[in-house]
């Protein structure tokens, strides 16, 4: 992936500064965040000083073209994927000092995660692949909260059905269930509609809304579509592992 040299780099435009509330701690505070793969002979760049804040309640969309960085900078914010240097609070919790158990922990009821694969595990039901990150972040009425949250969602006939017999439509709403059955303070979603046709795609995407609406989680999502994008309260646009905009979307 092409990077420029840092000499040659036109000055990025003016961001807009996105201040939080000073009662209100953000949910995202990054700064300096680089990471790099390979080895120290052969180590390729991927992300370059990242400085992000993101206020609680915050719907964002991360553009930019395949290879730009936004599916690594999301890996960095949801805490699957450990920078290689800078600042990172997430949720509270300072991602920068976890190594990666203890990002699986303070991912727990913190942060959900919709990817465009939907990633259900195949020998779960429906009910199971909800109820069961929650029985592992020892919530005691997980159960409960799966059939609650799947009902939200429209599958309240389908608890006991496992991934291959549901549509692509129906197991992006489980995916979406299970991201916030819990009420995380932080939804991540990378292309939550690639994988379905124009229809289901608008229907997942406000769902993915709504529901978020409902349970006041911040919103961090990857999209290729400007129209979804425009559905958010902030853009912001990544190339050659960089921000390069920060907008407002289009009125």
């Amino acid at each position: 992936m092409p990077f420029q040299d840092c000499d040659k780099s036109p000055s990025p435009p003016s961001l807009i500064r996105m201040t939080p509330d000073p009662v209100t701690a953000p949910v995202i505070a990054a700064s300096g965040l680089t990471l790099s793969l390979g080895t120290r002979d052969s180590t390729v760049a991927i992300l370059h000083g990242i400085d992000l804040v993101v206020p609680q309640g915050q719907t964002l969309a991360l553009l930019g073209p395949s290879g730009s960085g936004k599916s690594s900078l999301m890996a960095l914010l949801s805490g699957l994927e450990r920078a290689s240097s800078g600042n990172l609070v997430v949720a509270g919790e300072n991602f920068a000092e976890l190594d990666e158990d203890g990002l699986a922990r303070a991912r727990r009821g913190r942060i959900g995660i919709v990817l465009q694969a939907f990633h259900l595990l195949p020998t779960m039901t429906a009910l199971e692949n909800v109820a069961t990150p929650m029985e592992l972040a020892g919530m005691a009425d997980a159960s409960d909260r799966a059939r609650d949250e799947l009902a939200a969602v429209g599958l309240d006939h389908r608890l006991s059905h496992y991934p291959a017999q549901l549509s692509g439509g129906e197991q992006q709403r489980v995916a979406i269930a299970r991201a916030t059955a819990a009420r995380p303070a932080l939804i991540f979603a990378d292309e939550p509609t690639g994988n379905l046709d124009t229809t289901t795609g608008a229907t997942i995407a406000d769902l993915l809304f709504a529901r978020r609406a409902e349970t006041g989680a911040t919103l961090v999502m990857i999209t290729h579509d400007p129209e979804l994008a425009a559905r958010c309260d902030r853009i912001v646009t990544m190339a050659d592992g960089r921000i390069v905009a920060d907008s407002l979307p289009p009125a």
